[in-house]
């Protein structure tokens, strides 16, 4: 019975993991490349190689999520999340452009 817990657990862990790397990733791909320099962070190339990779190594090499590469790739992606995004949506990054009054044809 705990066996068949931890391997939900599990599942659910790598699950999230995976959604964490590919949300990442995608939204990397949107930003627009200046606005890394442009927010003082590593280039475009960079961050869609880390996260690729990490996509990559959670997809095909080892789907096992408590996997030291497989938590590294998670910890990279995180990083990306929580203080590359915000900076990078600062200098245009992202859906909205950095401005908050748009509209739904266009700006004001």
């Amino acid at each position: 019975m705990f066996g068949d817990f931890q391997s939900w657990i599990l599942i659910l862990l790598g699950i999230g993991a995976l959604g964490l790397k590919g949300y990442a990733f995608f939204d990397a791909l949107r930003v627009p490349t200046q606005a890394f320099p442009a927010a003082g962070k590593w280039t475009k190339p960079i961050w869609l190689g880390i996260l690729g990779v990490a996509l990559l190594v959670e997809i095909a090499l080892f789907p096992t999520p408590l996997f030291f590469v497989n938590l590294l790739g998670v910890v990279g992606a995180a990083v990306y999340l929580v203080d590359v995004r915000p900076a990078v949506r600062q200098y245009g990054g992202g859906r909205r452009n950095g401005n908050t009054h748009d509209g739904p044809y266009g700006p004001w």
